[in-house]
C-alpha cells in the first residue's frame, strides 16, 4: 500500500500468520519527513503497542503481523552459517599464506564475537519458541476435550443439529490454526537448534506427523481425533442422565 493509504487501515482488524485476530490498527508514528516509522497497535486485551513497520505486512484490506520469533530466526539461520563459513575461508587463507598471522587472527576474533552474541540471540529464540510450543499445546488439547463434550451433548439431544455444526466448523478451524501454529514453532526451534549443533536442519518424524495432521484437519469435513472421554453412567430406578 502507498504511504497515502495507509491511514486507511487505520481502525482495521490485525491478524496473525495463522488468521486468528490479535487486535487492530489504532494509529501511526511518523518522521518528520513523513515516513511511515512505526504502529500504534491496540491488542485483544486492551493494551497498546508501538510496532515497527517491519512486523506488519499490509495488502490491501487485509493486515497481517508477521511473527518475532520466526523472523528473527530466519536471519539468524542465514547470519549463523555465513560467519563460519567466512571464518573458516579466513583459516583456509592463512594456512595457505595468503594473508599474515596477524590479520587473521585479528578477523578471527571478530568473527568470534560476532557468533557468540548470534548464539546468544539464537538461544533465546529456542528458549521463547519452547514456551509457544507449550502453549499450543495446551490449546490443542482444550479444543480437543470442547469437541469431545460437544459431541457428547450432541449425541444425548442437548445440543440441536444447526448449533452443533456451527460450534463444531468453528473448534474445527480454531484447532486448525493452534496445531499449524505449534508445527511452525518446532520447525523454528528444531532448524535454530541444528544450526547451533552445525548440523544440516532435518525435520524429526514428530514434525512430519503433525504436518501430516495439520493438513488432515484442514481438509477433511469429518470428526477430528479426539482424546477418550469415558462416560460412567449409573442406572438407579428409571433416572436417566
Amino acid at each position: 500500500m502507498s504511504n497515502s493509504n495507509l491511514f486507511l487501515s487505520i481502525g482495521k482488524p490485525i491478524k496473525n500468520e495463522y488468521g486468528r485476530v490479535i487486535g487492530k490498527v489504532a494509529s501511526f508514528a511518523l518522521t518528520p519527513n513523513g515516513k511511515f516509522e512505526a504502529v500504534y497497535v491496540e491488542f485483544g486485551d486492551g493494551q497498546f503497542s508501538k510496532q515497527p513497520m517491519e512486523s506488519l505486512r499490509f495488502n490491501g484490506a487485509e493486515i497481517t503481523f508477521i511473527s518475532k520469533i520466526k523472523s528473527q530466526a530466519g536471519n539468524l539461520c542465514d547470519q549463523i552459517p555465513l560467519i563460519w563459513r567466512k571464518d573458516e575461508a579466513l583459516k583456509d587463507l592463512v594456512d595457505r599464506k595468503k594473508i599474515t598471522p596477524d590479520i587473521y587472527q585479528d578477523l578471527h576474533s571478530s568473527f568470534d564475537n560476532v557468533l557468540t552474541q548470534l548464539k546468544k540471540e539464537a538461544q533465546v529464540i529456542i528458549d521463547e519458541s519452547a514456551i509457544e510450543i507449550e502453549r499450543c499445546n495446551e490449546e490443542v488439547s482444550s479444543l480437543s476435550y470442547a469437541i469431545a463434550n460437544l459431541e457428547i451433548e450432541h449425541e444425548i439431544g442437548k445440543i440441536d443439529e444447526e448449533s452443533y455444526k456451527a460450534a463444531f466448523g468453528l473448534l474445527q478451524e480454531t484447532l486448525r490454526r493452534a496445531t499449524t501454529e505449534r508445527t511452525d514453532y518446532e520447525l523454528t526451534k528444531s532448524k535454530l537448534s541444528s544450526v547451533l549443533l552445525g548440523e544440516q536442519s532435518q525435520m524429526p518424524q514428530k514434525l512430519i506427523n503433525n504436518k501430516v495432521y495439520a493438513e488432515t484437519v484442514n481438509s477433511t469435513t469429518t470428526k477430528l481425533p479426539e482424546p477418550p472421554v469415558v462416560v460412567y453412567v449409573k442406572e438407579i430406578g428409571k433416572a436417566s442422565i
